[in-house]
């Protein structure tokens, strides 16, 4: 499609009634289904499906062999990882119809999912929420909860770089890449003191510069 905005590999189909953001990349084996509905800047690896009516931000980010169902809403800035599976009924039956009861999953603007892991749906996961590779995530998920295993449980705070949060002093938690600060205002509930939740990223601070193990390594 060379005289559209975006960019769609000659080997993926898109259906018509398709809506796609300018600077979107869509590459081999896809398939996007009608209705779905995709922001601007969004890449798309081998292998991917977007169903009906499916809502995506912008700046999404999904990894190779991943769908994405009916019922699933994902905002921007997002991140799915390789082979991440996500669902849209609790209790599927081959034998029972269940089309119009598919439960709603939200994935909220900054939240990463890692390869291999599993979204129950009907949940909502937090603005960035960090799921690690593997895990099953069963309910919902706070905002920057870092969550780990099966089924997932909160293993701590990940910072809106993608960084284990430490604890500090007076509640203050310090990101070791960008300098943020962040507080638990109340419990379960993480706030970041120095940008709001909805604001882009400094540009001085939206490009990686020192690798995560050498961060790592330093604190």
């Amino acid at each position: 499609m060379t005289d559209k905005n975006f960019f769609v590999h000659e080997s993926s189909y898109v259906d018509e009634g398709v809506v796609i953001g300018a600077g979107t990349k869509i590459w081999h084996f896809c398939h996007i289904q009608r209705g779905a509905k995709i922001g601007a800047k969004c890449i798309f690896g081998q292998n991917c499906n977007v169903a009906d009516e499916v809502v995506i931000g912008n700046n999404v980010k999904v990894q190779n062999n991943v769908s994405i169902y009916t019922g699933t809403i994902i905002e921007d800035d997002v991140f799915l990882g390789p082979s991440c599976v996500l669902t849209n009924v609790s209790n599927p039956r081959s034998q029972v119809l269940r089309h119009s009861l598919y439960e709603k999953t939200l994935i909220r603007r900054g939240a990463t999912i890692g390869a291999n892991a599993t979204i129950v749906c009907g949940i909502t996961l937090g603005r960035y929420s960090f799921i690690a590779a593997g895990a099953v995530v069963t309910k919902d998920v706070p905002d920057y909860a870092f969550i780990v295993g099966v089924p997932g449980k909160q293993k701590g705070w990940m910072s809106r770089h993608g960084h284990i949060l430490p604890s500090g002093s007076d509640g203050i938690m310090v990101c070791p890449e960008s300098g943020f600060r962040y507080k638990e205002v109340s419990p379960g509930s993480l706030k970041c003191l120095d940008l709001n939740e909805e604001d882009p990223l400094p540009e001085a601070l939206a490009k990686g510069k020192e690798d995560y193990r050498q961060i790592k390594r330093r604190t």
